[in-house]
Protein backbone atom coordinates (compact mmCIF):
# COMPACT_ATOMS: atom_id res chain seq x y z
CA UNK A 1 0.00 0.00 0.00
CA UNK A 2 1.36 3.60 -1.14
CA UNK A 3 1.28 5.65 1.60
CA UNK A 4 0.33 9.77 1.06
CA UNK A 5 2.78 11.91 1.39
CA UNK A 6 1.72 13.92 4.21
CA UNK A 7 1.02 10.87 6.30
CA UNK A 8 4.96 10.05 6.32
CA UNK A 9 4.77 13.17 8.64
CA UNK A 10 3.57 10.39 11.63
CA UNK A 11 4.92 7.50 10.51
CA UNK A 12 6.64 5.66 13.66
CA UNK A 13 10.65 7.02 14.29
CA UNK A 14 9.82 10.16 12.55
CA UNK A 15 9.85 12.37 15.54
CA UNK A 16 7.27 14.65 14.72
CA UNK A 17 4.50 13.59 17.18
CA UNK A 18 6.52 14.71 19.64
CA UNK A 19 6.15 18.48 17.96
CA UNK A 20 3.06 18.21 16.96
CA UNK A 21 1.76 17.87 20.85
CA UNK A 22 4.14 20.46 21.99
CA UNK A 23 2.70 22.69 19.04
CA UNK A 24 -0.87 22.10 20.61
CA UNK A 25 -0.20 22.07 24.33
CA UNK A 26 1.45 25.62 23.70
CA UNK A 27 -1.51 27.13 21.72
CA UNK A 28 -3.51 25.84 24.66
CA UNK A 29 -1.09 27.64 27.24
CA UNK A 30 -1.43 30.82 24.86
CA UNK A 31 -5.18 30.73 25.15
CA UNK A 32 -5.44 29.59 29.14
CA UNK A 33 -3.29 33.15 29.48
CA UNK A 34 -5.58 34.89 26.63
CA UNK A 35 -8.56 33.80 29.39
CA UNK A 36 -6.65 34.84 32.03
CA UNK A 37 -5.43 38.38 30.73
CA UNK A 38 -9.66 39.13 29.92
CA UNK A 39 -11.06 37.41 32.65
CA UNK A 40 -14.58 35.54 33.48
CA UNK A 41 -16.84 39.13 32.91
CA UNK A 42 -14.81 39.59 29.55
CA UNK A 43 -14.83 36.46 28.24
CA UNK A 44 -19.05 36.69 29.12
CA UNK A 45 -19.38 39.94 27.59
CA UNK A 46 -17.69 38.99 24.63
CA UNK A 47 -19.60 35.52 24.22
CA UNK A 48 -23.17 37.63 25.45
CA UNK A 49 -22.21 39.92 22.26
CA UNK A 50 -21.16 36.94 19.33
CA UNK A 51 -24.43 35.43 20.53
CA UNK A 52 -26.61 38.66 20.26
CA UNK A 53 -25.55 39.49 16.30
CA UNK A 54 -25.51 35.63 15.60
CA UNK A 55 -28.33 34.34 17.13
CA UNK A 56 -28.47 31.16 15.36
CA UNK A 57 -24.86 29.61 16.69
CA UNK A 58 -25.01 26.59 18.78
CA UNK A 59 -22.95 26.93 21.46
CA UNK A 60 -21.33 23.64 21.35
CA UNK A 61 -21.13 23.48 17.34
CA UNK A 62 -19.51 27.11 17.60
CA UNK A 63 -17.10 25.69 20.00
CA UNK A 64 -15.65 22.53 18.24
CA UNK A 65 -15.79 24.99 14.90
CA UNK A 66 -13.36 27.28 15.99
CA UNK A 67 -10.94 24.54 18.07
CA UNK A 68 -10.95 22.60 14.75
CA UNK A 69 -10.13 25.73 12.55
CA UNK A 70 -7.75 26.87 15.31
CA UNK A 71 -5.97 23.85 15.15
CA UNK A 72 -5.93 23.13 11.00
CA UNK A 73 -4.52 26.85 10.80
CA UNK A 74 -2.21 25.89 13.27
CA UNK A 75 -0.42 22.98 11.83
CA UNK A 76 -1.38 24.36 7.88
CA UNK A 77 0.70 27.30 9.32
CA UNK A 78 3.67 25.78 10.38
CA UNK A 79 3.93 23.04 7.35
CA UNK A 80 4.14 25.89 5.15
CA UNK A 81 6.70 27.80 7.48
CA UNK A 82 8.37 24.89 7.18
CA UNK A 83 8.33 24.48 3.77
CA UNK A 84 9.02 27.62 2.94
CA UNK A 85 12.50 27.19 4.76
CA UNK A 86 13.35 23.81 2.99
CA UNK A 87 12.70 25.62 -0.80
CA UNK A 88 14.70 28.51 0.45
CA UNK A 89 17.62 26.09 1.56
CA UNK A 90 17.21 23.50 -1.24
CA UNK A 91 14.92 24.75 -4.11
CA UNK A 92 15.62 21.65 -5.66
CA UNK A 93 13.55 19.73 -3.88
CA UNK A 94 10.39 21.27 -3.88
CA UNK A 95 10.26 22.07 -0.35
CA UNK A 96 8.75 18.97 0.47
CA UNK A 97 8.24 18.53 4.18
CA UNK A 98 6.80 14.89 4.28
CA UNK A 99 9.33 13.98 1.83
CA UNK A 100 12.45 15.66 3.39
CA UNK A 101 11.57 14.25 7.13
CA UNK A 102 10.70 10.97 5.48
CA UNK A 103 14.65 10.99 3.85
CA UNK A 104 15.95 12.04 6.98
CA UNK A 105 14.82 10.45 9.22
CA UNK A 106 13.10 6.63 7.94
CA UNK A 107 15.16 5.92 5.01
CA UNK A 108 18.76 7.09 6.62
CA UNK A 109 17.67 4.51 9.58
CA UNK A 110 16.95 2.06 7.88
CA UNK A 111 19.27 -1.41 7.20
CA UNK A 112 22.90 -0.55 5.63
CA UNK A 113 22.51 -2.36 1.78
CA UNK A 114 25.75 -2.88 0.04
CA UNK A 115 25.57 -4.02 -3.62
CA UNK A 116 28.53 -5.51 -5.57
CA UNK A 117 28.67 -5.45 -9.32
CA UNK A 118 29.05 -3.62 -12.55
CA UNK A 119 27.65 -2.83 -15.82
CA UNK A 120 23.85 -1.79 -15.87
CA UNK A 121 22.39 -4.77 -14.05
CA UNK A 122 24.19 -2.96 -10.67
CA UNK A 123 22.19 0.17 -11.46
CA UNK A 124 19.33 -1.46 -12.41
CA UNK A 125 19.24 -2.95 -9.00
CA UNK A 126 20.51 0.39 -7.20
CA UNK A 127 17.49 2.55 -8.81
CA UNK A 128 14.97 0.18 -6.66
CA UNK A 129 16.48 -0.54 -3.88
CA UNK A 130 17.16 3.39 -2.96
CA UNK A 131 13.29 3.37 -2.39
CA UNK A 132 14.21 1.65 1.09
CA UNK A 133 17.20 3.22 2.24
CA UNK A 134 19.76 6.13 2.04
CA UNK A 135 22.49 3.42 3.37
CA UNK A 136 23.14 2.30 0.46
CA UNK A 137 26.61 1.52 -0.91
CA UNK A 138 27.59 0.29 -4.74
CA UNK A 139 31.13 -1.60 -4.70
CA UNK A 140 32.02 -0.91 -8.26
CA UNK A 141 34.51 -2.89 -10.67
CA UNK A 142 37.29 -0.84 -12.26
CA UNK A 143 38.31 -3.48 -14.84
CA UNK A 144 36.85 -1.70 -18.31
CA UNK A 145 38.86 -1.45 -20.81
CA UNK A 146 35.84 -0.66 -23.51
CA UNK A 147 34.30 2.26 -25.16
CA UNK A 148 34.33 5.70 -23.67
CA UNK A 149 35.90 4.21 -20.77
CA UNK A 150 38.94 2.41 -22.51
CA UNK A 151 39.50 5.24 -24.46
CA UNK A 152 39.70 7.44 -20.89
CA UNK A 153 41.47 4.89 -19.27
CA UNK A 154 44.27 5.01 -21.82
CA UNK A 155 44.57 8.21 -22.58
CA UNK A 156 44.81 9.69 -19.83
CA UNK A 157 45.97 7.24 -17.60
CA UNK A 158 42.65 7.42 -15.28
CA UNK A 159 40.30 4.71 -13.58
CA UNK A 160 37.49 4.15 -15.92
CA UNK A 161 34.63 6.20 -15.17
CA UNK A 162 31.52 4.44 -17.02
CA UNK A 163 30.22 2.29 -14.22
CA UNK A 164 30.33 4.56 -11.82
CA UNK A 165 29.14 7.23 -13.56
CA UNK A 166 25.37 4.86 -14.15
CA UNK A 167 25.17 4.28 -10.69
CA UNK A 168 25.56 7.55 -9.42
CA UNK A 169 22.55 8.62 -11.38
CA UNK A 170 20.71 5.86 -10.33
CA UNK A 171 21.49 6.87 -6.97
CA UNK A 172 20.94 10.44 -7.99
CA UNK A 173 17.52 12.66 -6.32
CA UNK A 174 16.84 13.98 -10.42
CA UNK A 175 18.13 10.81 -12.14
CA UNK A 176 15.83 11.27 -15.07
CA UNK A 177 16.73 14.88 -15.58
CA UNK A 178 20.66 14.67 -14.78
CA UNK A 179 20.75 11.75 -17.34
CA UNK A 180 20.17 14.09 -20.25
CA UNK A 181 23.29 15.31 -19.39
CA UNK A 182 25.48 13.10 -18.12
CA UNK A 183 24.39 10.59 -20.25
CA UNK A 184 25.25 12.81 -23.62
CA UNK A 185 27.64 11.65 -25.76
CA UNK A 186 29.57 13.78 -28.43
CA UNK A 187 28.59 13.45 -31.75
CA UNK A 188 31.76 14.78 -33.31
CA UNK A 189 34.50 16.50 -32.42
CA UNK A 190 38.54 15.10 -32.55
CA UNK A 191 38.87 12.89 -29.79
CA UNK A 192 35.58 13.65 -28.35
CA UNK A 193 33.01 11.60 -30.72
CA UNK A 194 31.76 8.49 -28.52
CA UNK A 195 32.55 10.07 -25.05
CA UNK A 196 30.01 10.80 -22.83
CA UNK A 197 29.82 13.86 -21.13
CA UNK A 198 29.37 12.15 -17.33
CA UNK A 199 32.77 10.09 -18.40
CA UNK A 200 34.59 13.34 -19.32
CA UNK A 201 33.49 15.04 -16.48
CA UNK A 202 34.31 12.77 -13.93
CA UNK A 203 38.02 11.37 -15.30
CA UNK A 204 38.66 15.80 -15.72
CA UNK A 205 37.60 15.53 -12.06
CA UNK A 206 39.79 12.75 -11.31
CA UNK A 207 42.80 15.15 -12.57
CA UNK A 208 41.15 17.85 -10.92
CA UNK A 209 41.34 16.91 -7.52
CA UNK A 210 43.69 14.26 -7.42
CA UNK A 211 42.13 10.56 -7.56
CA UNK A 212 39.30 8.95 -8.64
CA UNK A 213 37.58 8.24 -4.93
CA UNK A 214 37.30 11.93 -4.26
CA UNK A 215 36.09 13.00 -7.93
CA UNK A 216 32.90 10.49 -7.14
CA UNK A 217 32.56 11.98 -3.99
CA UNK A 218 32.39 15.69 -5.35
CA UNK A 219 30.15 14.47 -8.23
CA UNK A 220 27.92 12.51 -5.40
CA UNK A 221 27.67 16.12 -3.79
CA UNK A 222 25.93 17.85 -7.26
CA UNK A 223 24.41 14.87 -7.93
CA UNK A 224 22.45 14.34 -4.47
CA UNK A 225 23.06 11.16 -4.55
CA UNK A 226 21.08 8.50 -1.93
CA UNK A 227 23.80 6.06 -0.39
CA UNK A 228 27.40 6.46 -1.78
CA UNK A 229 29.30 4.79 -4.92
CA UNK A 230 32.48 3.32 -4.15
CA UNK A 231 35.37 1.71 -6.59
CA UNK A 232 36.10 -2.00 -5.65
CA UNK A 233 40.23 -1.07 -5.79
CA UNK A 234 41.73 2.04 -6.67
CA UNK A 235 44.62 0.22 -8.49
CA UNK A 236 45.41 0.05 -11.94
CA UNK A 237 45.27 -3.14 -13.16
CA UNK A 238 43.27 -5.43 -15.95
CA UNK A 239 41.47 -8.78 -16.01
CA UNK A 240 42.64 -11.40 -18.02
CA UNK A 241 41.03 -14.53 -18.86
CA UNK A 242 41.86 -18.41 -19.50
CA UNK A 243 39.58 -19.14 -22.76
CA UNK A 244 38.45 -23.30 -23.24
CA UNK A 245 40.86 -23.06 -26.19
CA UNK A 246 43.89 -22.26 -23.99
CA UNK A 247 44.57 -19.11 -24.85
CA UNK A 248 45.12 -16.30 -22.94
CA UNK A 249 43.02 -12.85 -23.13
CA UNK A 250 44.01 -9.44 -21.63
CA UNK A 251 41.37 -6.53 -21.35
CA UNK A 252 37.56 -6.41 -20.44
CA UNK A 253 36.70 -5.32 -23.68
CA UNK A 254 38.87 -7.98 -25.30
CA UNK A 255 37.51 -11.08 -23.41
CA UNK A 256 34.34 -9.91 -24.31
CA UNK A 257 34.15 -9.67 -27.90
CA UNK A 258 36.62 -12.82 -28.13
CA UNK A 259 33.38 -15.43 -28.99
CA UNK A 260 35.44 -18.25 -26.79
CA UNK A 261 33.92 -20.12 -24.03
CA UNK A 262 35.96 -18.69 -20.20
CA UNK A 263 37.52 -21.18 -18.53
CA UNK A 264 38.94 -18.77 -15.55
CA UNK A 265 39.80 -15.08 -14.80
CA UNK A 266 41.80 -13.40 -12.71
CA UNK A 267 43.71 -10.17 -12.40
CA UNK A 268 47.13 -8.75 -14.48
CA UNK A 269 48.51 -7.34 -11.47
CA UNK A 270 47.23 -7.73 -7.71
CA UNK A 271 45.01 -5.20 -6.60
CA UNK A 272 44.22 -3.65 -3.35
CA UNK A 273 40.48 -3.35 -2.21
CA UNK A 274 40.01 0.03 -1.67
CA UNK A 275 39.68 0.80 2.25
CA UNK A 276 35.78 2.44 2.10
CA UNK A 277 34.97 -0.64 0.24
CA UNK A 278 36.03 -3.12 3.12
CA UNK A 279 34.72 -0.55 5.89
CA UNK A 280 30.87 -0.32 3.95
CA UNK A 281 31.45 -4.30 3.61
CA UNK A 282 31.68 -4.99 7.06
CA UNK A 283 29.20 -2.81 8.30
CA UNK A 284 26.26 -4.18 5.73
CA UNK A 285 22.87 -5.74 6.81
CA UNK A 286 22.32 -6.78 3.45
CA UNK A 287 25.28 -8.04 1.03
CA UNK A 288 23.91 -8.34 -2.47
CA UNK A 289 25.62 -10.02 -5.19
CA UNK A 290 24.47 -8.99 -8.88
CA UNK A 291 22.55 -9.35 -11.41
CA UNK A 292 25.79 -8.22 -14.47
CA UNK A 293 28.41 -9.82 -16.58
CA UNK A 294 29.29 -12.60 -14.60
CA UNK A 295 33.25 -12.98 -15.99
CA UNK A 296 33.42 -9.37 -16.45
CA UNK A 297 31.39 -6.84 -13.87
CA UNK A 298 30.94 -9.29 -10.86
CA UNK A 299 34.00 -11.85 -10.49
CA UNK A 300 36.30 -9.03 -11.18
CA UNK A 301 34.91 -7.87 -8.05
CA UNK A 302 35.55 -10.98 -6.18
CA UNK A 303 39.39 -11.14 -7.72
CA UNK A 304 40.44 -7.80 -5.44
CA UNK A 305 42.44 -8.69 -2.49
CA UNK A 306 40.26 -8.48 0.17
CA UNK A 307 36.87 -8.30 -1.14
CA UNK A 308 35.98 -11.94 -1.09
CA UNK A 309 37.15 -12.25 2.22
CA UNK A 310 35.43 -9.05 3.55
CA UNK A 311 32.07 -10.18 2.20
CA UNK A 312 33.05 -14.08 4.11
CA UNK A 313 33.61 -12.70 7.25
CA UNK A 314 30.82 -9.64 7.15
CA UNK A 315 27.45 -10.46 9.44
CA UNK A 316 25.05 -9.52 7.15
CA UNK A 317 22.79 -11.32 5.14
CA UNK A 318 23.88 -11.96 1.87
CA UNK A 319 21.82 -12.57 -1.35
CA UNK A 320 22.41 -13.35 -5.14
CA UNK A 321 20.61 -12.09 -7.85
CA UNK A 322 20.91 -14.32 -10.47
CA UNK A 323 21.19 -13.33 -14.11
CA UNK A 324 18.06 -13.11 -16.93
CA UNK A 325 19.93 -14.03 -19.75
CA UNK A 326 22.95 -15.74 -21.02
CA UNK A 327 26.07 -13.88 -22.57
CA UNK A 328 27.33 -14.60 -25.95
CA UNK A 329 30.91 -15.77 -25.80
CA UNK A 330 31.17 -15.61 -21.77
CA UNK A 331 28.20 -17.71 -20.70
CA UNK A 332 26.80 -19.43 -23.54
CA UNK A 333 24.70 -22.52 -22.23
CA UNK A 334 25.08 -21.42 -18.73
CA UNK A 335 21.98 -22.73 -16.53
CA UNK A 336 21.86 -20.99 -12.40
CA UNK A 337 23.41 -23.49 -11.50
CA UNK A 338 26.67 -23.16 -13.67
CA UNK A 339 26.32 -19.42 -12.90
CA UNK A 340 26.75 -20.75 -9.22
CA UNK A 341 29.56 -23.02 -10.01
CA UNK A 342 31.36 -20.33 -11.35
CA UNK A 343 30.81 -17.96 -7.98
CA UNK A 344 31.38 -20.27 -5.78
CA UNK A 345 35.23 -20.68 -7.17
CA UNK A 346 35.98 -16.82 -5.94
CA UNK A 347 33.47 -16.86 -3.14
CA UNK A 348 32.75 -19.36 -0.70
CA UNK A 349 28.57 -19.58 -1.69
CA UNK A 350 27.80 -21.49 2.14
CA UNK A 351 27.90 -18.31 3.69
CA UNK A 352 25.33 -16.81 1.37
CA UNK A 353 21.76 -17.22 2.42
CA UNK A 354 19.84 -16.79 -0.75
CA UNK A 355 19.56 -16.81 -4.33
CA UNK A 356 16.97 -14.58 -6.68
CA UNK A 357 15.71 -16.51 -9.78
CA UNK A 358 13.44 -14.47 -12.36
CA UNK A 359 10.24 -16.87 -13.29
CA UNK A 360 8.31 -14.70 -15.92
CA UNK A 361 9.60 -15.54 -19.46
CA UNK A 362 10.49 -13.00 -21.97
CA UNK A 363 8.40 -12.00 -24.55
CA UNK A 364 8.50 -14.29 -28.06
CA UNK A 365 9.46 -11.41 -30.36
CA UNK A 366 12.27 -9.91 -28.01
CA UNK A 367 13.35 -14.01 -27.21
CA UNK A 368 13.78 -14.83 -30.84
CA UNK A 369 15.71 -11.67 -31.55
CA UNK A 370 17.85 -12.49 -28.60
CA UNK A 371 18.38 -16.29 -29.83
CA UNK A 372 19.88 -15.14 -33.19
CA UNK A 373 22.71 -13.15 -30.89
CA UNK A 374 23.53 -16.24 -29.70
CA UNK A 375 21.40 -15.65 -26.03
CA UNK A 376 18.95 -17.22 -24.16
CA UNK A 377 17.34 -16.99 -20.87
CA UNK A 378 18.96 -18.80 -17.77
CA UNK A 379 17.39 -21.70 -16.97
CA UNK A 380 16.44 -22.33 -13.73
CA UNK A 381 17.62 -25.67 -12.86
CA UNK A 382 18.47 -25.42 -9.12
CA UNK A 383 17.59 -28.23 -6.69
CA UNK A 384 18.74 -30.44 -4.43
CA UNK A 385 22.89 -29.93 -3.93
CA UNK A 386 22.65 -27.62 -7.49
CA UNK A 387 21.31 -24.77 -4.62
CA UNK A 388 25.00 -24.78 -2.59
CA UNK A 389 22.84 -24.73 0.23
CA UNK A 390 20.90 -21.34 -1.10
CA UNK A 391 17.44 -20.84 -0.13
CA UNK A 392 15.92 -20.03 -3.71
CA UNK A 393 13.35 -17.15 -4.30
CA UNK A 394 11.39 -17.06 -7.28
CA UNK A 395 9.56 -14.18 -8.82
CA UNK A 396 8.63 -12.54 -12.22
CA UNK A 397 11.03 -9.72 -12.27
CA UNK A 398 11.41 -9.40 -16.14
CA UNK A 399 10.57 -6.00 -17.84
CA UNK A 400 11.52 -4.46 -21.23
CA UNK A 401 13.25 -1.13 -21.78
CA UNK A 402 14.50 0.68 -24.39
CA UNK A 403 18.16 0.66 -24.38
CA UNK A 404 20.37 2.37 -27.15
CA UNK A 405 17.61 2.10 -29.84
CA UNK A 406 16.38 -1.62 -28.79
CA UNK A 407 13.78 -3.32 -26.49
CA UNK A 408 16.23 -5.19 -24.47
CA UNK A 409 15.53 -7.22 -21.24
CA UNK A 410 16.48 -5.66 -18.08
CA UNK A 411 15.13 -6.82 -14.31
CA UNK A 412 12.18 -4.24 -12.77
CA UNK A 413 14.60 -2.60 -10.69
CA UNK A 414 11.20 -1.69 -8.58
CA UNK A 415 9.54 -5.39 -8.02
CA UNK A 416 13.02 -6.60 -7.31
CA UNK A 417 13.61 -4.26 -4.02
CA UNK A 418 10.14 -4.94 -3.82
CA UNK A 419 10.88 -8.63 -3.30
CA UNK A 420 13.94 -8.02 -1.18
CA UNK A 421 12.23 -5.79 1.30
CA UNK A 422 9.74 -8.70 1.74
CA UNK A 423 12.12 -11.56 1.60
CA UNK A 424 15.10 -10.32 3.05
CA UNK A 425 15.58 -10.56 6.81
CA UNK A 426 17.31 -7.18 7.42
CA UNK A 427 14.84 -5.32 5.13
CA UNK A 428 12.02 -6.79 6.29
CA UNK A 429 12.36 -5.59 10.07
CA UNK A 430 12.65 -2.05 8.49
CA UNK A 431 9.66 0.60 8.95
CA UNK A 432 9.39 0.47 4.58
CA UNK A 433 8.38 -2.90 4.50
CA UNK A 434 4.49 -1.32 4.96
CA UNK A 435 4.00 0.34 1.81
CA UNK A 436 5.72 0.56 -1.64
CA UNK A 437 7.10 3.60 -2.47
Amino acid sequence: MKVPSFLKLFLPGMGVKRWFFLALGSIALVAFGALCLVGEEGMRGLYTALLRHFPFLWRPVFGAAVVALGLAGAVLGTALAVRAILHAVSPHRGGSLAEALYQGRILRAAPHVVAVGGGTGLSTLLRGVKAYTANLTAVVTMMDTGGSSGRLRMELDVLPPGDVRNCLLALAEDEERMAKFMQYRFQSGEGLAGHSLGNILLAGMEQAVGGFDRAVEEASRFLSVRGQVVPSTLDRTDLVAELADGREVAGEAEIVADPAAIRRVWLSHPAKAYERALSAIADADLILLGPGSLHTSIIPNLLVDGIADAIIRARAEKMIIMNLMTEPGETDGYTASDHLKALAEYVDLRRFHAVVVNSAPPPPEILARYRAEGSEPVRDDLKGAKTFGLRVIRAPLLQVVELEGKATVKHDPHKLARLLARESRALRHSWTRWFSP
